[in-house]
């Protein structure tokens, strides 16, 4: 799977990022991954968001 991300991100720039973040679930209680691929300048702006 790592393969397809890097070959999709070499594909449409460089300007882009694949972020993760980790979400603690109001419901359960267990973690969640959220992940996205963004540009980079939106990056500090998703990973501020709760």
């Amino acid at each position: 799977m790592a393969k397809k991300v890097v070959a999709t991100l070499q594909q449409q720039g460089k300007d882009i990022a694949k972020v993760i973040r980790m979400i603690k679930s109001p419901k359960t209680g267990a973690y969640i991954f959220k992940e996205d691929i963004i540009p980079n300048e939106q990056v500090k702006d998703f990973l501020a968001k709760k």
